[in-house]
């Protein structure tokens, strides 16, 4: 068995004396592990850092087996992630959200959305924005979408100002008014028609200007909330501490910014 392809790594883990277990996000692949001989040696560990992109070649007897991976470096990133908190925290947490996947089942628009991403990590404001969706994205792929496109009680398509944190449906203002402390908000740049879109679902412009402190902090809640519900809790799991190490540097970025 041999296929080979592009892919960014994840994170690798020891294996031996001398070998790494890496885990890499394909395009048509998924998250795919494999090992690495001699991938602990001092030539090869600039180019198996989380974040950098390798041609991966990946061989095995069976297709069922770990195999092995012969990897050649394409764009080393991962010394630019260092040197902000929101690339340092936000690559791990992304490697986190994604190892929830099952291994070698393919997400394209994931792939495609985690590329968006890291090449906007150094950015704390779009990559905040970015990182929502990617959440958004996972929860869907996972099978727990949310349906932010209509009213759940009424139907209606506009004013959408509250998600039910049962359901996962939006609720217009009107409906759910009433009931507004039991409600999430709905930040108004993850509402239909907010922002343009890519086909991957990732955003790659939005329209007008990006969301305020307010907005993010709300949109992290909502994720949060059913990332906890839906992927977490049922495995006795807590949140990733890279997770909430990203969303207090965004928070401090916009604090500074603010007072500045």
């Amino acid at each position: 068995m041999e296929w080979s392809a592009d892919g960014i790594i994840l994170a690798t883990r020891k294996h031996g004396e001398s070998s790494l277990i890496l885990e890499a996000m394909t395009r048509e692949r998924g998250r795919h592990l494999g090992l690495v001989r001699g991938g602990r040696s001092r030539r090869m560990q600039a180019a198996l850092q989380p974040g950098n992109r390798v041609a991966l070649v990946w061989r095995a007897r069976l297709d069922d087996h770990l195999g092995l991976y012969a990897i050649e470096p394409l764009e080393l990133r991962a010394a630019q992630l260092m040197t902000s908190s929101t690339g340092v925290y936000g690559i791990q947490a992304l490697a986190a959200l994604l190892h929830f996947l099952p291994e070698r089942d393919p997400h394209p628009q994931l792939h495609d959305g985690l590329e968006a991403i890291i090449a906007h990590l150094h950015e704390p404001l779009v990559a905040g924005a970015l990182m929502v969706h990617f959440e958004l994205q996972v929860l869907a792929e996972l099978g727990f979408g949310l349906d932010l496109t209509e009213c759940a009680a009424t139907g209606r398509v506009e004013d959408l100002i509250y998600v039910s944190p049962k359901s996962g449906r939006a609720v217009c203002r009107e409906a759910g008014l009433p009931y507004a402390p039991r409600l999430l908000p709905l930040p108004p740049f993850l509402a239909p028609g907010a922002s343009s879109s890519r086909k991957d679902g990732i955003p790659s412009e939005f329209a007008g200007r990006l969301p305020d402190r307010q907005a993010l902090e709300d949109a992290f809640r909502l994720t949060g909330h059913f990332l906890d519900r839906h992927v977490l809790a049922p495995r006795l799991l807590q949140m990733s501490p890279a997770r909430d190490g990203f969303v207090e540097a965004i928070r401090r970025h916009l604090q500074e910014a603010e007072s500045g």
